[in-house]
């Protein structure tokens, strides 16, 4: 029997084991996972993980520490390469998909020898946009964003909530497909991070465009969520997906609602229920 070692995880496979049919996720789903499999040192972090995410809707991630939650939406956006498995974006694979990514250290993020208008306009002069498309849709986020600080100036020269203000503009500048969001308010004090939520679910209520978010609070995990999905310890599984339905736009009266306040414990004792394990 010949031995191939292509993909091999942790020791050699045969050549000759069928692969496993591909199942697509139920109508609505954007994000098909797969038979996702990473290890790390010889340890599984994920084996045979598979997910749907659906479309037009913000899922937020959370879980115990060390889980693997920010690895999973880098596998997801490519940003780490996977052992095993398949992702599919509405059918397609990761290159034909067009995907936004707002990181949490903004700081690193920013290219610092550009003007920060520069640095948002960059994914458009990449896609090779005419000037005039590049400040059409320069116009259209400073105005979404309601913009008062100086775009001219270079990332370092503005506060850490103007940075951050500016990454997100610049995952949104090509209209992404997909966005994700690794831990975007970790960094922000409590005014500047209401005000990344408030423009979050504008952007949300107006495009539609599905968003994965990974935080590590989880009020604003469920806060932001059409879903929550709710990790276990490793290796990483699935614990629950709850759906929370209260209506958008959400404001900080929302954190009192009786709904909200409900989502928020039964998540708190799902989470503490895979902490205990």
């Amino acid at each position: 029997m010949k031995v191939t070692q292509d993909i091999v995880v942790n020791g050699p496979v045969y050549a000759d084991v069928p692969k496993p049919v591909f199942k697509p996720g139920p109508a609505g789903t954007h994000i098909t996972i797969r038979g996702l499999t990473k290890y790390f040192a010889g340890w599984p972090l994920y084996e045979n993980f598979d997910l749907d995410i659906p479309k037009h809707a913000i899922v937020s991630v959370f879980g115990p520490n060390g889980c693997g939650k920010s690895t999973l939406i880098n596998m997801i956006a490519g940003l780490i390469p996977v052992d095993s498995g398949e992702i599919l974006f509405d059918g397609k694979q990761r290159k034909d998909t067009k995907i936004g990514y707002v990181f949490q250290n903004y700081r690193e993020a920013m290219f610092p020898w550009m003007r920060t208008i520069d640095n948002i306009a960059y994914p458009l002069k990449l896609e090779g946009r005419s000037k005039a498309e590049v400040d059409r849709r320069m116009e259209e986020l400073v105005a979404s964003f309601d913009v008062k600080f100086d775009l001219a100036r270079y990332p370092y020269e503005l506060s850490g909530g103007q940075q951050q203000t500016a990454s997100i503009m610049r995952a949104l500048a090509p209209n992404p497909e997909v966005l994700f969001l690794d831990e975007p308010f970790s960094a922000l004090d409590f005014e500047m991070t209401l005000f990344i939520r408030e423009k979050l679910q504008e952007v949300f209520m107006q495009t539609g465009t599905t968003m994965l978010l990974v935080s590590h609070d989880l009020e604003e995990a469920v806060y932001l969520a059409d879903e929550v999905l709710l990790l276990t310890k490793r290796p990483t599984r699935v614990a629950e997906i709850l759906r929370y339905g209260d209506a958008r736009p959400r404001t900080v009266e929302t954190l009192s609602t009786g709904s909200f306040v409900a989502m928020k414990k039964l998540s708190l004792d799902i989470f503490q229920r895979e902490v205990r394990r």
